[in-house]
Formats: structure tokens, C-alpha cells, sequence
């Protein structure tokens, strides 16, 4: 049986994703590919990973600057469609242009030729009615290979729905302090076909993966935080490395304990359905 090398900053284990990565990180503009939005980005490589953010309800994909800047420096090209932000925008038009910015980057060549993406590894990301949006592209474009959702909420048609259809690994993480859509997290997590994970963050409100502030802050009564930040950012992109590039390193340290973070148990629901339908099958 082969050893597995010891970590290090190209090898590297859970710990290291508490700390930005090693490459520098250049940015720009989707519109040359047809669609308003930004991308993050390595400064060099070939056969990057790459993945869509998608933003929540009524924000700008600006205000997830820093987040995409944290997963580009592990290597990740990052992009986030500015599209559909208004009262009534479309959940599925978002999930559509999140597809359509994952190929646009894939396709194409950024920083004159010395980046490129890989169609083989692709994620989605999504926070609030961006993260219904993200399970809504995962669950139609089987190009895309592992999911991550802040605080989701959910979305038309039905992202909970959708996730049945989600066969790709994905994590979840719900705020515990979410009093608009604390449940939808959940929900969507338990319905996801696929190995699903679900953390809550401590004392977390449905913004906080949002950065700065804005007049939807004083309307939910939620402010951008720290912690449920830090614990996205550390478990996104660990989790986009593990998947999206075969990091076999990070398979088991996923599975455990994360500081500021409880994990939820998502076969609960599932043994006590079968505990009934066996005093059922009994009776």
C-alpha cells in the first residue's frame, strides 16, 4: 500500500485552508463573454478548477469579493454572474447563468493564455436564494462535480425538489441565527441524493456570508459576520480542493469536527423512518 506524502502547501491537509493560499490573485470582468459579473482568478496554471458563486437575494456578486479572493488563492478560479437581482428575479435564470459563466471561463483564456480552466472541474456555489440557484444548476448540468451552499434558501421551481436530483458530493452550512431561512438549508440538504454534508455556524444570521453593508441589512436585520465568513471560506474551498481535484488527503479531516461549526446529522430522520417501518412490518 503507497504512503500518502506528508502535507505541505501542495499537499495540503484541512488546517492549512484556515489561511489564504500561495497564489496570487488577479480579477476582472465577465462581460467580454456576454454576462455582467467578476472573476477571480490564480495569476497562472492549467487545468484549474473553477467555480460559480451565485448571490443572494437582492445582492451584488460584489459584496463576495473577499470570499472569491480566498478561494482563487488556493488555486480556484472563481466566478460570480451579476445577473437577476432584482425583487422578482429569476431563481432559475440565475442557475442558468451560473452554467453559462462556468463554460464562458472554461472555454476561454484569461490573463493572455497563462490561466485556464478545466470543464472536468467544475463546481457551484451559492449563498441565500443563490444557493437554491446553485442546487438548481447542479441538479440539470451534470458537468458540475461538487456543490457548496451558505444559509440557502429556498427558491422557484423548488430547490429542495431539485436537490433529489443532486447526485455530486455537497456541503451545507446554515446559521443558527437565521430566522429567514434556517430551515431551507436543512431541508435541502436532507433531500440531496448525493453524500451531503450539513454544518451550522454558531450564532450566525442569513447575511453574513454578504461583505460590507447595504440598505438589505437594515430591512433583515442581519449584518455581514465574521464567523459564518471564515468557517465558508476554510470549508468551501477545502471541500471544492478535496472533489475538484482529487485531494484524497482532505476526505477524512472533512468529516470532523470544525471550530465554530456543529455537524448535523443527516441520517436521523432516515433511521427513525425505518425504525417505523419496521414495528410496522413486525406489528
Amino acid at each position: 500500500m503507497a504512503r500518502r506524502p506528508p502535507p505541505n502547501i501542495d499537499h495540503p491537509t484541512l488546517e492549512y485552508f484556515a489561511y489564504r493560499g500561495p497564489h496570487r490573485v488577479a480579477t476582472g470582468r465577465l462581460a467580454p463573454a456576454g454576462l455582467p459579473g467578476v472573476v477571480f482568478a490564480p495569476t497562472s496554471g492549467r487545468r484549474r478548477p473553477i467555480v460559480a458563486l451565485g448571490h443572494g437575494w437582492l445582492q451584488s456578486a460584489d459584496r463576495y469579493a473577499d470570499t472569491m479572493r480566498y478561494l482563487a488563492s488556493w488555486g480556484i478560479i472563481v466566478v460570480a454572474p451579476n445577473t437577476h437581482r432584482s425583487i422578482f428575479s429569476s431563481h432559475q435564470g440565475l442557475a442558468l447563468d451560473l452554467s453559462r459563466a462556468l463554460r464562458a471561463v472554461a472555454t476561454g483564456q484569461l490573463g493572455g493564455g497563462r490561466v485556464r480552466g478545466d470543464l472536468r472541474r467544475m463546481g457551484v456555489m451559492g449563498h441565500s436564494t443563490g444557493g437554491g440557484a446553485a442546487m438548481l444548476a447542479a441538479s440539470k448540468d451534470n458537468a458540475i462535480k461538487a456543490v457548496v451552499t451558505v444559509t440557502a434558501a429556498e427558491t422557484r421551481p423548488s430547490a429542495i425538489e431539485a436537490a433529489g436530483r443532486v447526485q455530486v458530493p455537497s456541503l451545507h452550512l446554515i446559521g443558527a441565527d437565521d430566522t429567514f431561512a434556517m430551515s431551507d438549508g436543512e431541508r435541502i440538504a436532507k433531500s440531496c441524493t448525493g453524500p451531503a454534508q450539513l454544518r451550522v455556524v454558531k450564532g450566525s444570521g442569513h447575511l453574513g456570508l454578504a461583505e460590507g453593508k447595504n440598505w438589505t441589512n437594515t430591512l433583515t436585520g442581519t449584518e455581514g459576520d465574521k464567523k459564518v465568513q471564515r468557517a465558508a471560506r476554510m470549508l468551501a474551498s477545502a471541500f471544492f480542493i478535496r472533489y475538484l481535484t482529487d485531494a484524497d488527503q482532505l476526505a477524512d479531516e472533512l468529516e470532523n469536527k470544525v471550530r465554530g461549526t456543529m455537524l448535523e446529522d443527516l441520517t436521523a430522520d432516515e433511521d427513525e423512518s425505518d425504525a417505523e417501518d419496521e414495528q410496522i412490518a413486525i406489528g
